[in-house]
């Protein structure tokens, strides 16, 4: 009996063997080198058919979107799933492949990721003040609501939700997080705070007055959170990766992502962010750098180096109390940086060189 019952098995297994060595092997190829083309270009799509199969239609789809086989490159940069639905016969088989969509500008001005390389900052920085700020924060987002400035600051047993004076530096208010959550981004919409942990896959939503704790959301494709930003509707959200994600304030699902690329690389650890004039800006973490981001398509429009402001912290480290924390004032239309256990808050102007 067991050995009927092997024998069942082993022919059954070698049924199911021959079954899917008959599946078709269809794939879709591009007219671009290795899958890599620039915002612009016109790529050529066609299907791979070594085994012939015949083909009533096909379907190319870009993210989901229905596209044609002369697909002119005006969307989004990043790594995108490109599909083929191919009708034969009466089956439908998907072919699947990526193409990397990469900028067009000038590579020497962003020569991302290599840092030694980042001496092509097109902002220069001038300070217009500079404020005590708490050395025992380990600032992670930092946005202003009405002349006043909120912050979010990490480390496990240390993160905090604060509202702060910034002329002086004196906490208004201080809720302490729970030992097993480390802080990160926070953002200000419609009178609640979101503020984000790193590894927990949780974001805490509270009262704008009374920082009461009004509930919490997971993380979805995304599995860590950093910054946090909105732009009046959206909420942006950085995961220490190349991506920023677009989370609907109604059930916080990832609607949509941007993937900041530059003309040779993707450019990834993306920190805190902060939503200014229509455009992101976004710490690199462990540099000295800013960069502004098209929030449309992930394009770089600007760095701005901050290496002159880290030269007034005396405890300044590459490695660990590094730059991070932007907040605009619209009252006063000016650029609040600072870093993680800096003494300083510095109020600054950028201008174009």
């Amino acid at each position: 009996m067991f050995r009927f019952k092997y024998l069942v098995v082993t022919l059954l297994g070698l049924f199911l063997i021959g079954c899917a060595s008959e599946k078709p092997q269809l794939s879709v190829k591009t007219s671009a080198k290795n899958n890599k083309a620039r915002l612009g270009e016109t790529v050529k799509l066609s299907l791979n058919n070594p085994d012939g199969v015949s083909i009533n239609s096909i379907n190319y789809l870009l993210e989901g979107e229905t596209i044609t086989e002369n697909l002119k490159l005006n969307n989004k940069l990043g790594k995108q799933d490109l599909v083929a639905k191919v009708i034969s016969g009466n089956d439908t088989i998907i072919a699947k492949s990526n193409l990397v969509v990469l900028d067009r500008k000038d590579p020497e001005l962003y020569a991302f990721p290599n840092t030694k390389n980042y001496n092509k900052a097109n902002y220069t920085v001038e300070i217009i003040n500079t404020y005590p700020h708490d050395e025992t924060s380990y600032t992670q987002g930092l946005e202003f609501h009405n002349g006043v400035l909120y912050e979010s600051t990490g480390q496990f047993g240390e993160s905090k939700l604060r509202k702060v004076d910034y002329k002086t530096g004196e906490v208004l208010k201080n809720l302490d997080l729970k030992s097993g959550y480390f802080a990160e981004g926070l953002t200000i919409l419609d009178n609640k705070i979101y503020q984000l942990t790193w590894k927990a896959d949780t974001g805490i939503i509270y009262d704008l007055n009374t920082f009461k704790k009004l509930g919490i959301f997971r993380y979805n494709q995304s599995k860590e959170g950093w910054g946090l930003c909105n732009d009046g509707k959206t909420l942006y959200k950085s995961d220490g990766t190349e991506k920023i994600w677009n989370l609907n304030t109604s059930n916080f699902t990832e609607d949509d992502k941007i993937e900041v690329y530059t003309k040779k690389a993707k450019v990834g650890r993306l920190n805190e962010l902060e939503w200014i004039n229509g455009k992101i800006y976004a710490n690199l973490y462990t540099t000295n750098f800013i960069i502004i981001v098209n929030p449309k398509n992930g394009s770089i429009d600007g760095i701005i180096d901050m290496g002159e402001l880290t030269k007034q912290i005396p405890n300044y480290s590459k490695d660990d109390n590094v730059l991070n924390g932007i907040a605009y004032n619209p009252d006063t239309e000016t650029i609040f940086v600072t870093g993680k256990r800096w003494d300083k808050l510095f109020e600054i102007k950028i201008t174009k060189k």
